[in-house]
């Protein structure tokens, strides 16, 4: 158990890739702070770690209730006074539609999500971070981010801003701290976000959450060395962005 005594936040824990990566960290032996609406299927969660005895604390919440983020972190640090672990996974997709067509809510839900709860997840947890030994952060990024195609404009600019702030947030933590920040792209996956935006995808051609959490893991560990660059999960590579 590679992560024993290490607490781990994951956002969007309740299905897909959240979910895998949430059940991999405890299996090596992190307490997992799952967060995810979904009350329901965050309990199904809790009771597949805690049977495997695994430890996890679940919160149902959403990330655009930002106030309840600091809430978070406040906890986390009467708790255990540290956060080892960030996972920035909760994502939309958004409206496949030309910009000029999107509505003004859309957006800015998009950004609520995809952004804006990452910003505000550094902003409650960056001291909690740089109180472990080894902090370290992961945001689930795409590569629609890079590849430009008509009509997935709104997630597109989403995942790009992710980029930068991650980016940026390496650039001010490198040489102050211990925390590494990571962006990771895990390609096409057989998700319920994946059959939204490609209906007529055959799923089974896709590889699995389960088979990308194991890799995720791995940056997470304290003996990563990397930071601010990407982990590209279908070429299974590490990449410097330009």
């Amino acid at each position: 158990m590679t992560l024993e005594g290490r607490v781990a936040l994951v956002t969007g824990a309740s299905r897909g890739i959240g979910r895998a990566l949430a059940v991999a960290l405890a299996r090596e032996g992190a307490h997992v702070v799952a967060l995810a609406r979904g009350q329901g299927a965050l309990e199904f969660l809790y009771d597949e770690i805690v049977g495997f005895g695994g430890q996890a604390t679940i919160v149902p919440l959403d990330v655009t209730e930002f106030d309840n983020l600091d809430r978070l972190g406040a906890c986390i640090h009467e708790r255990w006074k540290k956060l080892d672990i960030l996972v920035g996974n909760a994502g939309l997709l958004g409206p496949v539609t030309p910009l000029p067509h999107v509505d003004p809510p859309q957006w800015s839900r998009l950004f609520d999500v995809n952004v804006t709860a990452n910003w505000r997840l550094i902003r409650a947890m960056d001291v909690l971070l740089r109180s472990s030994d080894a902090g370290r952060a992961v945001f689930v990024t795409s590569g629609a981010a890079h590849r430009i195609k008509p009509y997935w404009g709104p997630y597109a600019v989403t995942k790009a801003a992710l980029n930068a702030l991650g980016r940026t947030y390496a650039a001010e933590t490198q040489n102050t701290s211990q925390v590494k920040v990571m962006l990771a792209n895990p390609g096409p996956l057989r998700t319920q976000m994946r059959a939204a935006a490609m209906p007529g995808e055959d799923p089974m051609t896709l590889r699995t959450p389960e088979e990308l959490a194991p890799k995720l893991v791995a940056l997470c560990r304290p003996d990563w060395t990397e930071t601010g660059k990407l982990y590209d999960f279908p070429t299974d590579s590490i990449i410097d962005f330009a």
